[in-house]
């Protein structure tokens, strides 16, 4: 297994019930990107989403050169670009301009498009988009490794004799990620080109079941491919919702949990992610009987990710909290402050020796404070003893 694991938010984002301020909304997004940065959250990703109402970032890259000037350390990533809906020539060209304005905290993720009411705008089938999707990643691979111009014709775009005019800031190119939920889709375009996996709804029963899978399929796509994946790159996204009880979980979710699994059951069209039932109670049961999301306490939250560890045989680079509105604004805060103060020390072991110190100290503290009180009442006696008058 991987040793230290790194923590990012995965931020679709989801703002329900669609009777919300836009503006608004998407300030709390930059403002949740913000703390996961202060927090100490390795990674954040954007997706990009043009329908449905729910989802308001339609360019995670334009959303990522606003927010990375308002934070310092927090890598940021597109969680995806929807590639099949895109000139791969412009998808690199902004890539390498994003790549120098955050001075290398940028990452690609790709994906075919998760709403088929996106594709449909623009008159692509969800037959089409899987292929779309490794054709042109193998078009946007040569355009950010090659110097070699490429020219190419398909139903959706053409190139003559294209090239990069502008070099990466990191070296040889930002991170590229391929997103998984179920097909083996992700991880077969990962192993083609060596790249990293983004294993979206890894806590769904769907996801669950296929989560060792998703890792066997890159690695042996890999070696046909004469590539290398590192698990240190894949990165597993899961649903929690945490808080000081199990009981105040609970009363937080009832604020938004509904909406959130009613836009999942009867507006967005991605039935690898379906919620049963229909009342707060079901949903909740529905969370918790199937292990699709915590929503409890830290200590839940651990023996989650460590669940994963062990189903991934063999473990992962990151997790990801996928980022909701079911609990009101100053719960969701506080919730990803649990996380960082207690979830995420525990995985990276940055507290291991403060804990040893600590109990080091606790085991020689009597005897000490015994010797202490001694050295004062002698330090104090002979300070009366010198000080009395001649």
């Amino acid at each position: 297994m991987t040793d230290r694991l790194r923590f990012g938010t995965f931020i679709p984002p989801h703002h329900l019930p669609v009777n919300y301020n836009p503006t608004y909304a998407l300030q709390r997004d930059v403002e949740i990107t913000q703390l996961a940065d202060s927090i100490g959250f390795d990674e954040a990703w954007f997706g990009e989403h043009h329908s449905g109402g729910a989802e308001p970032i339609g360019d995670p890259m334009l959303f990522i050169a606003h927010v990375a000037a308002q934070t310092r350390y927090i890598r940021l990533g597109t969680g995806v670009v929807s590639l099949p809906y895109h000139n791969p020539l412009w998808v690199a060209d902004r890539l390498a301009l994003l790549d120098h304005l955050t001075r290398g905290r940028v990452m690609l993720g790709l994906g075919p498009g998760a709403l088929a009411t996106d594709a449909g705008m623009i008159g692509i089938h969800p037959s089409q988009q899987r292929d779309a999707l490794e054709e042109d990643t193998a078009v946007l691979m040569h355009l950010m490794t090659s110097e070699e111009p490429i020219s190419i014709e398909t139903d959706r775009y053409k190139l003559v004799d294209a090239k990069l005019q502008l070099d990466f800031y990191q070296d040889p190119h930002p991170e590229v990620a391929a997103a998984a939920i179920v097909s083996p889709s992700g991880p077969r375009l990962a192993g083609t080109h060596g790249a990293g996996l983004l294993s979206i709804g890894a806590t769904m029963k769907a996801g669950v079941d296929v989560l060792a899978m998703h890792w066997n399929v890159a690695e042996a796509r890999a070696r046909e491919c004469g590539k290398t994946v590192d698990r240190k790159n894949w990165r597993l996204v899961g649903m929690m919702h945490l808080a000081d009880t199990k009981e105040q979980a609970l009363k937080d979710v009832e604020f938004g949990l509904r909406e959130f699994c009613d836009y999942l059951q009867h507006t967005t069209p991605t039935p690898q992610m379906m919620p049963k039932g229909s009342t707060i109670s079901e949903y909740i049961d529905w969370a918790l009987s199937t292990g699709s999301a915590v929503i409890g306490t830290y200590d839940e939250a651990i023996e989650q990710i460590e669940m994963l560890q062990e189903l991934s045989n063999g473990g992962f680079g990151c997790y990801m909290l996928f980022d909701h509105n079911w609990a009101p604004w100053a719960a969701k805060k506080h919730h990803y402050e649990i996380f960082g103060d207690y979830v995420i020390p525990h995985f990276k072991k940055t507290n291991r020796r403060l804990r040893q110190s600590e109990i080091v100290a606790r085991a020689v503290r009597d005897e000490l404070a015994a010797e202490q009180e001694k050295a004062i009442d002698a330090f104090s006696n002979k300070y009366k003893k010198n000080s009395a008058p001649a």
